[in-house]
């Protein structure tokens, strides 16, 4: 104990808070605070082991998620909640509920100790809890574990940077064009997505006539609900992508969880495209195909936009984008949850400029808007 990140998990399952409790305590940087079978119990442990973040079922009885947000929101509590979401039907709409209420992420409930998607829920929930819990403990000015004070045994490339200097950028590569007029956005986003871009889009401009193409790491059947919950607080039209949807000025498209999403002309107005190709980085939807095929049907005339999240999705074909003679944009690693995908686009030299999170709507605008 010290100054590990510390995990308080509330779960009615004493199989499924055995099976979070065995993933955190496997995890250098990461401790078990203490576990609670239900929303009332949980309010009860908080101000005794004062956890940096809480692992939520939605589920519960006498107190469920729900009604355990709305009194967080109450009593002020600002430690962040990460959902454990069940894949039943209604699972997607009450998972945007949580979001709404403040929740900062969701994931995927595993379907048991011997599941296959074990090891993906395990990798995904471990850079959440040392992302969202890392960010709240620097914000209460506590010490965190620096990323060389892991046990070695455990080091990825995947892990998300605690602290140390910021790196340097490559050299830029060369652009075979100057940049002309933006006509279309592309956004690659990941852990720590759904907070930020609720974020973004709701600062966005109601006059910017730029189509946005996104891809969130999520599962299939949330996006369609997540695509809705943006809607609601973004001035521009935001909706799950479609095969052969329209890219037009002022509507937002949010690729489907499972299918790769691309952009195409067919005859004069650009279409998307939605696939179920092999996955690219580690991911369907990836950014890295996105970034690829908006670089190719728009060359010069593209901004990319690289945020929040693990691993190195997007962070090549960023590169491509910048190389066509596109605009990129990378967020900062102050305000990212997990300073991943934009580190390496940052470090390969595919990022003109690091942006907070604060002021990335502006800068989009900006960016955007600038007639060249």
């Amino acid at each position: 104990m010290g100054d590990e990140v510390s995990v308080l998990i509330v779960d009615d399952s004493a199989l499924m808070r055995n099976l979070i409790g065995r993933m955190v305590e496997a995890t250098p940087g990461l401790v078990v605070a203490e576990k609670a079978m239900n929303g009332i119990f949980a309010l009860q442990k908080i101000p005794r082991v004062n956890p940096d973040v809480i692992v939520l079922d939605l589920e519960m009885p006498e107190m469920n998620g729900i009604e355990f947000l709305k009194e967080r929101k109450k009593q002020g509590i600002t430690i962040p909640v990460v959902i454990l979401s069940s894949i039943a039907a209604r699972g997607a709409e009450i998972t945007m509920e949580a979001l709404a209420l403040g929740a900062s992420d969701f994931i995927q409930k595993p379907s048991g100790s011997v599941s296959e998607d074990i090891h993906t829920v395990k990798d995904t929930l471990v850079g959440m809890l040392l992302g969202y819990g890392g960010q709240h403990r620097r914000s209460q000015g506590k010490k965190l574990l620096a990323q060389s004070e892991y046990p070695k045994k455990d080091e990825s490339k995947d892990r998300p940077k605690i602290s140390g200097a910021p790196p340097e950028p490559a050299a830029f590569p060369a652009q075979i064009r100057k940049p002309g007029k933006t006509e279309i956005i592309a956004i690659g986003i990941s852990t720590g997505g759904p907070d930020a871009l609720r974020t973004v889009f709701a600062k966005l401009d109601a006059n910017l006539a730029v189509p946005i193409l996104v891809v969130q790491h999520m599962p299939p059947g949330f996006t369609n609900e997540f695509a809705k919950s943006l809607d609601r607080v973004c001035p521009l039209d935001v909706k799950e992508a479609e095969d052969g949807d329209a890219v037009q000025p002022g509507r937002i498209l949010i690729a489907q969880g499972n299918k790769h999403l691309e952009v195409e002309r067919a005859g004069l107005s650009p279409v998307v495209r939605l696939s179920d190709a092999p996955l690219v980085s580690g991911h369907r939807p990836s950014a890295d195909v996105l970034f690829a095929s908006v670089a190719m049907t728009y060359t010069n005339h593209a901004l990319g936009v690289i945020m929040t999240g693990m691993g190195r999705d997007g962070a090549q074909q960023l590169g491509t984008i910048y190389k066509e003679g596109g605009m990129t944009l990378g967020q900062d690693e102050a305000s990212a949850v997990v300073y991943g995908m934009p580190r390496v686009a940052w470090e390969l030299g595919h990022v003109m400029e690091q942006v907070s999170l604060e002021n990335m709507a502006r800068k989009i605008c900006d960016v955007a808007k600038t007639p060249r």
